[in-house]
């Protein structure tokens, strides 16, 4: 079995990506996390979602890496480069997936560097973050450094429907305004 590979997906990368982007997608809404979606997400409307990824890719709005074991999609994570004429120096982390079966094996924190990495090159010195208030990836974030800030009540709707709060979470990145 080939090593884990760490791999920033471009547009032109794309193609080969995407039916494994989809996978974990369809996945991790199947297990009940909580990411934009409802538990009716089909393939269909997945190939949707990942057409507006691409989008955002061409247009040098958002970041995209995988890890990939054996070229099959390990796991995933994005970065939304805010837009606006004030916010050029941060970044909103997003999507982070990595399949039920390779969790607890460092992809998460390998994919965490790459996009910090991202992040200075990009000079966003500034990173943000949501995630569901008592979620694993609470604990996953704060043991990297992210800060919590507060919480939104009722802000994360679950794939079933539930509403739960949301964590906020920050980091700086030293070095971005270099």
């Amino acid at each position: 079995m080939n090593t884990a590979q760490l791999r920033r997906v471009t547009a032109e990368s794309f193609a080969h990506y995407r039916p494994g982007l989809i996978e974990l997608l369809l996945e991790a809404v199947g297990q009940g996390w909580s990411l934009g979606f409802r538990a009716d997400l089909d393939a269909e409307q997945a190939r949707r979602y990942f057409d507006q990824v691409l989008g955002d890719i061409q247009q040098g709005k958002l970041l995209l890496w995988v890890v990939v074991r054996d070229e099959l999609v390990q796991a995933s994570v994005q970065l939304e480069l805010c837009q606006q004429p004030d916010a050029g120096h941060r970044a909103q982390v997003q999507k982070m997936l990595v399949r039920q079966l390779a969790q607890r094996h460092g992809l998460g924190q390998q994919l965490m560097a790459a996009l910090e990495q991202g992040a200075l090159q990009h000079k966003r010195g500034l990173l943000t973050l949501d995630v569901q208030v008592g979620a694993p990836a609470e604990a996953f974030y704060r043991s990297l450094g992210y800060s919590r800030v507060g919480e939104i009540p009722d802000y994360t709707c679950a794939p079933n429907g539930d509403f739960h709060p949301t964590a906020l979470y920050f980091k700086t990145l030293h070095g971005a305004h270099a």
